[in-house]
């Protein structure tokens, strides 16, 4: 069986959504300064892959966005977070 492109660029996007993940949590946990630096580096380069691959599945019409928050909906989320409880 054959993958398709569409299949592939989803994956691909998973893929870099996890190590992404990975990073945010193993650099605030390591002390040794150059290993952090080089962590947010290769998180860096990994941020700017998702977003070209992104890129693609948008113009391809493989990953089409959730509509646009109303102002409503906005504000509703917003109080969650200013009111004392949640």
């Amino acid at each position: 069986m054959q993958l398709q492109e569409k299949t592939m660029v989803a994956d691909t996007l998973t893929g870099i959504n996890g190590e992404l993940i990975r990073f945010g949590e193993m650099i605030p946990q390591t002390e040794n300064k150059e290993l952090k630096q080089t962590l947010k580096q290769f998180r860096n380069a990994c941020e700017q892959s998702q977003e070209e691959l992104y890129q693609i599945a948008r113009d391809k019409s493989y990953y089409v966005p959730a509509q646009k928050a109303t102002q409503e909906e906005i504000n509703h989320v917003k109080s969650l977070f200013t009111e004392k409880t949640l």
